[in-house]
């Protein structure tokens, strides 16, 4: 009897240790499962339209004067695009931008504080986004179409409208939307014509750099300038230009964001949070961070005399 117990007991044991092994093991595959799956709207189709995210100041193309300011987010787990639109006149909108994969296109939902409702849709071709549909707005259903195109450091937004079912097209608007900067002044000297300018000046350096534009950095750079790394290291003017002209560096992105511009007499210091993503050689990075420029006013114009990079950051996402 007693041995039969303890065969029995055995085979009990046997038993619930394979069922423990048969559960850790389900449990595993569960959980690589769970964590193997795809990320949602991780395709490079949904990141087609990224170049439009940013805090934007609006102008109408040519302009000076600013019609709007806009800032355009990623929502929904980076699923999608929002807009959110404010003008100097009192109007507002928003607009909902997500790609379809079972269309293969972007569709796009503009709503305004007067009751317009816009609903388009349309692809990427070569660098500019196109999207038409109707404006429903008072009823007229007319057919509208929209294109948004990287300009340097800044996006075109034209657009057009038909009345005749797409046989002849009437312009409707042309915006510049170009990066915001916080204009700070510490002094009653400073106007802000010269931290606009200076803004410019600086977004127009990234611009340079993310195409190796030589000539473009060598305006812009005094003759003088140091560059100090987080590492410590330092580089002139004849080194940034050497790299440019080398082309080793190719960027994907080379954008800053949070610009602010502080202006002291003759000194502007514009300090920005910058996100540079490419490849070194054919060495990938993707880098995110902060920087200071220091810009002095010359007889030749403003000229960037002494920059200083921090510490790298976790990449932008």
């Amino acid at each position: 009897m007693k041995n039969q117990m303890v065969q029995s007991a055995a085979r009990w044991t046997k038993q619930a240790l394979t069922i423990s092994v048969l559960v850790g093991t389900l449990h595993c595959l569960a959980l690589y499962a769970q964590t193997s799956k795809p990320i949602a709207c991780s395709a490079a189709a949904y990141r087609e339209f990224d170049f439009w995210l940013g805090e934007w100041d609006v102008f109408e193309e040519g302009g000076s004067t600013r019609e709007a300011r806009a800032t355009v987010t990623r929502i929904q787990n980076d699923c999608g695009l929002r807009e959110q639109y404010d003008g100097a006149d009192g109007s507002s909108g928003e607009s909902m931008s997500m790609y379809d994969p079972s269309t293969g296109e972007w569709q796009q939902t503009w709503l305004s504080n007067r009751g317009q409702v816009v609903f388009i849709q349309g692809t990427l071709q070569g660098q500019a986004m196109i999207l038409s549909g109707t404006d429903h707005h008072a009823g007229s259903k007319r057919l509208v179409r929209g294109v948004w195109k990287p300009e340097s450091a800044a996006v075109r937004e034209t657009a057009e409208t038909s009345a005749d079912g797409g046989k002849t097209w009437t312009p409707w608007f042309d915006l510049s939307f170009r990066k915001h900067s916080a204009l700070v002044s510490h002094d009653n000297n400073g106007s802000d014509e010269d931290r606009r300018a200076v803004s410019a000046l600086d977004t127009q350096f990234q611009a340079a750099v993310k195409n190796n534009d030589v000539g473009g950095m060598g305006r812009i750079l005094a003759d003088d300038y140091i560059l100090v790394l987080s590492s410590g290291k330092t580089q002139t003017k004849a080194d940034l230009l050497n790299e440019a002209r080398e082309g080793k560096t190719t960027y994907e992105r080379q954008e800053d964001t949070n610009q602010t511009v502080r202006l002291w007499g003759d000194t502007a210091v514009v300090t920005a949070k910058l996100w540079a993503k490419g490849t070194d050689g054919e060495k990938p990075f993707d880098v995110t961070l902060w920087f200071s420029d220091t810009y002095v006013r010359s007889p030749a114009g403003w000229k960037y005399v002494f920059g200083q990079a921090a510490c790298h950051q976790p990449p932008a996402r």
